[in-house]
């Protein structure tokens, strides 16, 4: 790709290409960002400063906690029209799945307390529809607060979700908020407690035909699977997989309702099942990684995630070249998911202890994920 043709698919000037090229003027998130999506990259993977989006991510947050608080009485201002609403809030949702936290924290502020204006302010009849937009819309910023450790404000944008999905009438997304609240029990280590929450969703989530009714279940049971796995239940975890792959079966591959579910899904949480029930289980791993791959249709979060597993699952069979080789994967996939997985940092660091006298390439990479 030439410079003018970045420049024309970037919407950015020929003139500051040239001068960012040669180092000669900084660049706004903005224009990186632009220049990522013409290039079909990752945002992380054009910056040189490694800590950057880290630093830019948890600086944000405290705007995300201000526009949070004040969610039933917001701020005077103007809204858009739901229409651009709902526009901005699936281009949160698409960013979420493709690990790109920076643009959700720089955009969600405002946006949140944009739609809670829109809610208080909304006649009866369009309520339903807001409050379904708020729903989505806290996800992806809960997904920028629990992958950066900011545990509190997770549960808070948890609750939010469960406050707004009565609101919306939908009762398939309410089963998508039992997904996410997950996240709770896996901070907390309270497994056993969050395996009977996902099966309580599931009693109570619509037993409907329709596709996205029929994928909403089976995440539900995906999810199961795989907390059932942190509480070492392996029947209970075979089980929800079983359902899981049943529900896929009859499902082709996409985002539903924000969360990707199908076949290639499933098979990415074979892995993440069998590493969650422990070390004696990762065989079960390394089978389906041996002969499959996530394709490139998947989000990127679930891609670099399905790595991120495998180099636990290989690291605790001796594998540590291997493993190091799935965690190179997973940062090209999705940089700032990978650097702020706990997983990586734990896995990078004994990877430097049992390989002290190796290349600089991991040395690099244990710092660049901070790892010790």
């Amino acid at each position: 790709m030439t410079q003018q043709q970045l420049a024309d698919a970037a919407c950015v000037a020929l003139g500051t290409i040239r001068k960012i090229e040669r180092g000669e003027r900084g660049v706004t998130d903005a224009t990186l960002e632009a220049i990522a999506d013409a290039l079909g990259v990752d945002p992380a993977r054009l910056r040189t400063d490694r800590g950057a989006a880290h630093t830019r991510v948890h600086d944000a947050l405290p705007a995300l906690s201000a526009a949070i608080a004040a969610y039933d009485l917001p701020d005077d201002g103007p809204t858009r029209p739901v229409r651009d609403l709902r526009a901005a809030v699936a281009d949160a949702a698409r960013w979420r799945l493709a690990a790109q936290y920076t643009r959700i924290v720089r955009a969600l502020p405002e946006l949140l307390t944009e739609l809670a204006r829109a809610y208080h302010a909304a006649p009866a009849e369009d309520r339903a529809e807001i409050a379904g937009l708020l729903v989505r819309a806290y996800r992806s910023a809960d997904a920028v607060a629990y992958k950066f450790g900011a545990r509190d404000l997770s549960a808070r944008l948890i609750d939010l979700m469960r406050w707004a999905a009565p609101e919306a009438s939908d009762p398939t997304l309410t089963a998508t908020v039992a997904y996410v609240r997950t996240e709770t029990f896996f901070a907390a280590e309270a497994h056993e407690a969050g395996l009977r929450a996902l099966e309580q969703a599931l009693d109570a989530s619509p037993c409907l035909s329709a596709t996205p009714a029929i994928a909403v279940r089976g995440a539900l049971h995906m999810r199961a699977a795989v907390i059932a796995g942190r509480a070492h239940d392996d029947s209970a975890a075979t089980r929800h997989l079983d359902e899981a792959r049943a529900f896929a079966d009859r499902v082709p591959e996409g985002v539903y309702l924000g969360t990707a579910f199908g076949p290639d899904s499933v098979r990415a949480h074979e892995v993440s099942v069998a590493v969650s029930l422990g070390d004696e289980h990762v065989t079960r791993a390394l089978d389906v990684a041996s002969g499959w791959k996530p394709p490139m249709e998947l989000p990127a979060e679930r891609r670099s995630g399905f790595y991120i597993e495998l180099a636990r699952a290989q690291l605790w069979s001796g594998l540590a070249d291997d493993a190091f080789e799935s965690l190179k994967v997973a940062r090209h996939i999705a940089p700032q998911h990978t650097r702020e997985h706990p997983w990586v940092r734990e896995d990078a660091a004994r990877l430097r202890r049992l390989k002290r006298a190796d290349s600089e390439t991991l040395t690099n990479f244990a710092e660049w994920c901070a790892a010790t």
